[in-house]
């Protein structure tokens, strides 16, 4: 890594740019250059390379073949066909021209024409890895997992230390729902190449999603013995023992990571979760401080040191926790129904409003959500507030409880006419929960 960022060439090319001189480079070298550029994503460079070579190399087959790759990655199709159609006669036994074609013919969304390209190019022996992987690519686009896993198979058989064939082949087998398969051909490979980081981190994978977590912290445990800076995998690991209810070890793991973690305020909440599930609350609210003082927004945490508050009994602290967290993050749903919960279990009812009328703005089709705000109107006093809600409630939900509500503030209304429209609408909709209402609204008993 320290070469690609070093590259003498590329130093070369950009000190003359810079001093405003014309130094001469052979094709090899530009293209070398021009390489370098697009494994960087930096196309406007490339770019600046492949117009300085055709100046000084205006007939080289090369550097127009990387002018074509250059005009592909810009998605420049109208100029890249043409150069494509200019290059065929003089590039066609070159691999990387017929790569550039099947590229394009990728991009433009035409992957059986790309496979075509492909398969002259495999013809040449050259790249084999890159063009066994670009098939498989198209034939996942094409949904056809089979294919595609003979052509991965066949990319690791060109480089056995390939990450991306490996990853591909285990998605493949798992599409292909032959996880028997999957773990024989993972097994062998790990006989054959015991220090591979990712094919341990996909034996873990495997047996974490058969839910056989022992099985998969064995992987992650591998791994970790290979490598144990690998931060994610003690993540993976605690998971899976989270799964296993061990929640002490687990805590370890998370600490063992945190000992390697530049930003912490995640590890710290997952500790927290897990001495919540420990129900050990003040190592839990400790752990969740710890998140906020790492991250001060990290909403996460701050609604749950407002449950571990609440089960504390320190419901003032809960409701503040839980105001903050929503303030960050209001279109949340459930923050919202928390927050309103908590209002009104504190008496604040009217501000328990704001959050009801954002629920039935976010949430229009849970009826519950209109059933809880006219509830709340009703205990407010507000019937004929109610009424529009439940109007407009019930142009969606057809439920019984909102024409009960409703015809509950008509006779406290002493709208006894409409009332008993309602009640009996009510009625015939359901009649099994009258009594359950009736208990609730005791103006519509009498009726």
């Amino acid at each position: 890594m320290e070469e690609f960022f070093e590259n003498e060439l590329v130093k070369k090319f950009e000190d003359m740019i810079e001093n405003n001189l014309e130094l001469y480079f052979d094709t090899e070298e530009l293209e070398d250059i021009i390489i370098y550029y697009l494994e960087l994503g930096d196309l406007k460079n490339a770019e600046n390379v492949v117009n300085y070579g055709l100046k000084l190399h205006p007939n080289s087959i090369e550097i127009k073949v990387k002018q074509l790759e250059v005009l592909i990655e810009f998605e420049f199709y109208a100029p890249a066909k043409e150069l494509l159609k200019e290059l065929q006669a003089v590039a066609g036994e070159s691999t990387d021209y017929l790569a550039c074609c099947a590229k394009f013919y990728s991009n433009l969304g035409n992957p059986k024409k790309a496979i075509e390209y492909c398969k002259k190019a495999i013809e040449l022996g050259e790249e084999l890895n890159f063009l066994h992987n670009f098939i498989a690519d198209e034939c996942v686009n094409l949904e056809d997992p089979f294919t595609a896993l003979r052509h991965y198979r066949l990319a690791l058989e060109e480089d056995p230390e390939d990450e991306y064939a490996l990853e591909n082949i285990m998605a493949c087998f798992i599409d292909l729902k032959k996880s028997e398969e999957a773990i024989q051909f993972l097994n062998a490979y790990l006989d054959d190449y015991p220090f591979s980081e990712i094919a341990w981190y996909e034996y873990g994978q495997f047996y974490f999603n058969q839910k056989n977590y022992e099985e998969a912290i064995k992987g992650f445990d591998y791994l970790l013995a290979i490598n144990s800076e690998a931060v994610s995998v003690y993540s993976n690991k605690a998971v899976c023992l989270e799964n296993l209810e061990k929640y002490k070890e687990a805590i370890s793991v998370y600490e063992e990571m945190l000992e390697l973690e530049f930003t912490k305020a995640f590890t710290f909440y997952k500790i927290g979760l897990a001495y919540k599930q420990l129900k050990q609350w003040v190592p839990a609210l400790i752990s969740f401080q710890k998140s906020l003082i790492e991250d001060p927004q990290f909403y996460l945490s701050m609604m749950e040191q407002s449950k571990v508050y609440e089960e504390m009994g320190g419901m003032k602290e809960a409701l503040y926790f839980a105001k903050e967290a929503l303030n960050l993050n209001e279109n949340q749903v459930d923050y919202q129904k928390r927050v309103a919960f908590l209002l009104i279990d504190d008496g604040k009812l009217e501000e328990s409003l704001v959050c009801l009328k954002k629920l039935i703005e976010i949430e229009p089709d849970r009826f519950y959500n209109w059933y809880a705000f006219a509830e709340v109107l009703m205990l407010l006093g507000e019937y004929e507030d109610a009424i529009t809600l439940l109007k407009e409630g019930l142009k969606n939900h057809k439920r019984a409880e909102l024409l009960y509500q409703l015809s509950n503030c008509y006779f406290i209304l002493k709208q006894e006419k409409e009332g008993e429209v309602y009640l009996e609408k009510a009625k015939t909709l359901d009649a099994t929960i009258a009594s359950e209402m009736e208990q609730k609204y005791p103006f519509i008993k009498r009726k």
